[in-house]
């Protein structure tokens, strides 16, 4: 991972420094590229919650092997991580490796180790072209996510994106600020509880809606028959000053638990994060860009690397703290 880090950080020079610990504190304000928005509040925010979580360190147990699979969505997984929709590879990440290169290494590198990669959406039309053709090679595995664009736009990529083999279909509704896409002529916005219905209705098969923040819109989102949720702030990249995703999945899990698939991104940097938002009641964790670091670094190889490195610091973290199965986590294993 040292050599992936080292090329990612040549190739991505002048977008993304690479840092020991990616915590938005030097790419503030930098976006387009890979910070967050503004003071990069929200994007520290994600950040400042997990650590400010502490493992109760149990070893008077049993558990010498713990079980990291799990099922999503009707998909088994090697363990409950998945690479997040990240799209934009030119003008987000230096453009030294191109678009298609990038997302062909997330999604096989991912489907490699046993796990799922999600792409991305926004404009030009290559970024979501290029997702789609990934997951079609990959034989459907991976998860398109699309933008919530407005009118026809929207459906007419629901229907391409169904048409890649793909069963699990994504809809970023946390990028309905980019007010820059509006002024390109390709504007997004939120959506009501029957705009989503209807969205839900044009999709035939699992339904995921990431962007959930509070419980208000977590209710309204079973509401419209979402399948799974993603308690997301988009990275810290579309509001500035919002709370980190670990600060608020606990209330949004304690109300829609059991109702569909709860999964949380925001500020995950180690199988350690993973295990404290799974007891913090997420089902399943996305990363965003750390993976985006060893897919530019090291292609599909460093895709595969970066996985078994969340896996073996997942599998440690159980371990010390007497987890059996990640289908299965205590919350009292958090102070």
């Amino acid at each position: 991972m040292k050599d992936v880090l080292d090329n990612a950080r040549k190739l991505m020079k002048g977008y993304c420094r690479v840092c020991p610990v990616c915590d938005g504190r030097a790419c503030a304000g930098e976006v387009p590229g890979m910070g967050g928005l503004g003071t990069a509040s929200a994007f520290k925010a994600n950040l400042e919650a997990l650590g400010a979580r502490r493992f109760n360190m149990r070893l008077v147990h049993e558990v010498k092997e713990p079980d990291t699979a799990t099922t999503l969505l009707g998909k088994t997984l090697s363990m409950p991580v998945l690479a997040a929709p990240i799209g934009g590879v030119s003008f987000n990440m230096g453009g030294k490796v191109s678009e298609e290169e990038y997302i062909h290494s997330i999604v096989h590198g991912c489907l490699a180790k046993g796990t799922l990669g999600c792409t991305g959406d926004g404009v030009p039309d290559f970024i979501h072209q290029s997702g789609f053709d990934a997951i079609r090679a990959a034989g459907g595995l991976g998860i398109p996510f699309v933008k919530p664009w407005e009118d026809q736009e929207l459906f007419d990529k629901l229907e391409k994106a169904q048409a890649t083999g793909a069963d699990i279909i994504g809809m970023d509704i946390d990028a309905a600020g980019l007010v820059t896409l509006r002024k390109m002529g390709r504007p997004v916005s939120p959506k009501s509880v029957a705009e989503l219905k209807k969205i839900r209705a044009a999709v035939s098969g699992k339904f995921i809606l990431k962007g959930v923040m509070t419980v208000e819109d977590a209710l309204l989102a079973a509401e419209a028959g979402v399948d799974a949720i993603v308690v997301s702030n988009h990275g810290g990249r579309v509001l500035d000053f919002a709370p980190g995703a670990a600060e608020v999945l606990p209330k949004i899990a304690s109300a829609v638990k059991g109702k569909m698939a709860i999964l949380a991104d925001g500020g995950v940097r180690s199988g350690g994060d993973v295990l404290k938002l799974l007891a913090l009641g997420a089902d399943a964790v996305m990363i965003g860009r750390p993976f985006s670091m060893a897919a530019v670094g090291g292609l599909k190889e460093g895709v595969e690397l970066y996985l078994d490195k969340i896996m073996v610091e997942l599998t440690q973290c159980m371990v010390l703290t007497g987890t059996e199965s990640v289908a299965a986590v205590d919350p009292g294993i958090l102070l």
